[in-house]
């Protein structure tokens, strides 16, 4: 007879790590700065954020939310769907409908269930759903939970899509999702090259852009950086990246939005956002229109890291963002360079398969607007110390 928990007690490889002193994974932190972050009792450049803009310290969001759980106590004790909705929430939509220049907008708990919850909605029985193989493991998610098919078409591929959506009958629904601003490598969907494919076979566009709002396009995402909002059908985004907070909403034409309301499991069946986590998204979404010049020295850190890295040698890929790769290639020397850089002052990520391709092993770097030159300045030195050290770079 078979155990059903073989599995877990056959499963060696996260203690085979951590006996090797090569695990960088779920690494209690024991304060966060934003920049900077305190681990085992040493302060850390922090490099491998989402905190794009720095929001999670900002005076205004912190306030926000300590106010909304004076107000409002620290749950909502049910679902949107029946009694947990405030109106603090349909104001935080009206908000974002209008920052992403959309009909309306829909919150939900998280952003992996909005892709758990639009996805699986929208795509019944009959239907296709095709899918960059670079995208979000959320959105294959909320594929899978969808009744329709899955179609998949190479990396940022316009022939290759076009070539998947030809073989598609016509009698069946289409919708393609993709990450405007891809999480691991840091590049871009094509969207200008993409949406004359998608017009010609009658398929639908949703945008996941997690990782671009309050970065690309001013801060409004990857389709306004392109002119091209009013083209994208769906834009959806988390409140955990730029917002400073915990959540997530998915925006588009009212009658569309008004159905996954009444149809996506994960929002009907989930306790909603907590007013402390909705108080902060809305100061975070105050201060980008207030601060604008947050989103530009943003891009001015990240560029500079991506000239100083590739000027090291390091091989980023396709980045033009502030997720900046450094592929290494290799498991073991992506572990070594990892704790390398941590035991010198710099906190990285590290990435292998499966959420990388064979061959693609990297550090996830990733930077926010509230680094220093000095900050950054020291992050070089270093990568270009362990580079050398690791003969990464020669």
């Amino acid at each position: 007879m078979n155990d059903i928990f073989s599995k877990a007690f056959n499963y060696t490889t996260a203690r085979e790590a951590r006996e090797a002193g090569f695990y960088p994974y779920f690494l209690p932190m024991s304060g966060n700065e934003g920049a900077e972050t305190i681990y085992q009792g040493r302060r850390l450049i922090m490099c491998g954020s989402n905190n794009y803009l720095g929001l999670t310290t900002h005076p205004k969001v912190r306030e926000a939310a300590k106010q909304a759980v004076i107000t409002h106590g620290t749950s909502c004790t049910g679902s949107r769907f029946l009694n947990g909705t405030l109106e603090m929430h349909l104001e935080l939509e009206r908000q974002l409908a209008d920052w992403v220049s959309k009909d309306r907008a829909l919150v939900f708990a998280t952003g992996m269930q909005v892709n758990l919850g639009v996805i699986s909605a929208l795509v019944g029985r009959g239907d296709v759903v095709i899918l960059d193989k670079d995208d979000h493991a959320s959105i294959y998610d909320g594929a899978r939970l969808g009744w329709g098919e899955i179609k998949r078409f190479r990396h940022n591929d316009m022939a290759d899509l076009d070539h998947t959506l030809a073989r598609i009958p016509a009698d069946k629904g289409r919708l393609v999702v993709v990450d405007g601003l891809y999480s691991m490598e840091g590049d871009i969907a094509p969207l200008p090259e993409m949406l004359p494919i998608l017009r010609k076979h009658g398929a639908r566009l949703m945008v996941d852009d997690a990782h671009a709002m309050g970065v690309l396009g001013g801060g409004r995402g990857t389709a306004a950086s392109f002119g091209l909002t009013a083209e994208v059908d769906l834009i959806m985004s988390t409140f955990s990246k730029s917002f400073a907070s915990l959540g997530g909403f998915i925006a588009g034409e009212e009658r569309v939005i008004d159905y996954i309301q009444h149809n996506a499991r994960s929002l009907i069946f989930s306790a909603s956002i907590p007013p402390a986590n909705a108080a902060a998204a809305l100061a975070a979404l105050q201060v980008m229109k207030e601060e604008p010049e947050r989103i530009e020295q943003l891009d001015r850190n990240a560029a500079k890291m991506r000239a100083g890295l590739r000027s090291l040698g390091f091989d980023l890929g396709n980045s033009c963002t502030p997720v900046v790769p450094v592929i290494i290639g290799d498991d073991l020397r992506t572990f070594m360079a990892w704790k390398t850089l941590l035991a010198s002052g710099v906190y990285v990520n590290a990435i292998i398969s499966p959420a990388t391709p064979p061959g693609r092993q990297l550090l996830r770097t990733s930077y926010m607007a509230t680094h220093t030159d000095e900050q950054l300045d020291y992050v070089l030195d270093i990568f270009g110390k362990v580079g050398k050290e690791l003969g990464i770079i020669h």
